[in-house]
């Protein structure tokens, strides 16, 4: 059985590589005769082949038009490239067995980039009439009537599983097509990077390494994906990160500043490492910045190797929990708020403009000393390898022409408990 899986792999955000990793590694393991193959919506073929300084200069670009231009400029600018794209897919489409859109935030209208990318996969998906499965998705709540369109032609697919990886996506897909395909809740394949990073390979932290790893997003990220609005954003500024760094030296601590890979971080973690006062602890090996990761394995060892980090990046957040690391979350996006809910730790989820660097250094000592109950741990992985599993099961029993598990609606709750109805409830 020959699987083909779309998702952004080779994203010089490499969050999305340890999750493409995770699924697919996970998918193929222990399944006699399945092969995996990943394409990236984007037509990248390798980590480290993003646009690296021109991808900023666009953002900046885009930022300054009106959301209409923005969604034109878009469209000019991939339809191209799609449509030499679509010929690649569908050969590989059509050679395939089955299809599997995700992980990742794919569902989500950032101008048209995604509809697009996501709408021709669809579209080669339906030419060829093989089954469908989305799997662990992120869907954001607002989309424009052109990414509705786009995103609808999954209604002409044969769909044979679906899901999203945490209730508010829940929501937000019910909402989208409340007459179905119905989505169950998932977790994101990103919580098993144990399949793709053996855990003895990880350098153990010493019981006195009191090291914080931090997790530097370029406040033009921030402000160009944000869904709730910048001004809300914590953490936007360099001063916010200088003042969390006087207080944590202060306290003993050994700093590591690191990005998920891309390079915008990576240049803002250098300004920020020039900030004032700053020098002496660079000197002491008290505060270095990580080199910029280039592989989802180099991250994964940056994160190994502290004992807490504070990350806006969902998936530094998520590889630390999988690994044991506890993690602060910064809000900018319903995405990360949703992942702390969905592992039943929300009172580190640091959101809202009121927010202090004493308040973060505050919850990261905090979550430093009392890191992650094993319990939930354990059951929250054991969740992610059953999705993969269950929808492994799916796309064989479609291939053996029997009937594959049938897909119930979820009905998501409001209010606070909506970690403790994920977690009771197995999804």
């Amino acid at each position: 059985m020959k699987i083909v899986i779309f998702n952004v792999k080779y994203s010089e955000n490499l969050g999305d590589g340890i999750l493409a990793q995770c699924l697919e590694t996970a998918l193929a393991r222990g399944a006699k005769g399945l092969e995996v193959k990943t394409i990236d919506l984007a037509g990248r073929t390798a980590f480290g082949t993003g646009g690296g300084g021109r991808r900023r200069l666009l953002l900046k670009v885009l930022q300054a038009l009106p959301s209409f231009a923005r969604r034109l400029v878009v469209r000019q600018a991939l339809s191209p490239t799609l449509r030499r794209l679509q010929v690649e897919w569908q050969k590989e489409i059509d050679a395939a067995d089955a299809v599997v859109i995700g992980g990742g935030n794919l569902f989500q209208d950032d101008d048209l980039n995604f509809p697009l990318k996501v709408g021709a996969a669809l579209d080669c998906v339906n030419r060829s009439g093989k089954p469908l499965a989305v799997y662990a998705v992120g869907t954001s709540r607002d989309w424009s009537s052109q990414a509705r369109q786009l995103f609808g032609m999954i209604d002409e697919s044969q769909v044979v599983h679906v899901s999203v990886r945490d209730t508010i996506a829940g929501r937000n897909w019910l909402a989208h097509f409340p007459a179905g395909p119905h989505a169950r809740i998932l977790p994101d394949p990103g919580l098993l990077v144990g399949e793709i990073v053996a855990y003895h390979a990880l350098e153990p932290l010493k019981a006195d390494d009191r090291a914080i790893g931090i997790c530097v997003t370029d406040p033009l990220i921030l402000r160009r994906h944000s869904s709730h609005g910048s001004a809300g954003t914590p953490f936007r500024h360099a001063d916010d990160y200088h003042q969390l760094l006087g207080l944590m030296l202060d306290a003993g601590y050994r700093i590591c500043l690191f990005t998920n890979g891309a390079q915008e971080d990576q240049t803002f973690a250098r300004r920020i490492l020039g900030g004032d006062g700053l020098a002496d602890h660079i000197d002491s090996g008290d505060l270095y910045l990580a080199p910029r990761p280039k592989t989802p394995e180099e991250l994964i060892h940056i994160i190994a190797s502290t004992q807490v980090i504070l990350a806006h990046r969902l998936h530094a957040c998520i590889a630390a929990y999988s690994l044991g690391v506890p993690q602060v979350g910064l809000g900018w996006d319903a995405k990360v708020e949703g992942f702390f809910q969905f592992v039943g730790r929300p009172e580190y989820f640091a959101n809202g403009p009121d927010i202090s660097a004493r308040d973060v250094a505050s919850l990261l000592e905090e979550a430093a000393r009392k890191g992650i109950d094993p319990t939930a741990h354990a059951s929250i992985l054991n969740q992610a390898r059953n999705g993969i599993s269950q929808l492994r099961e799916c796309l064989e029993a479609h291939q053996n022409r029997s009937a594959g598990p049938t897909i119930q609606p979820v009905v998501v709750p409001s209010g606070r408990a909506l970690s403790g109805y994920a977690l009771s409830h197995g999804l």
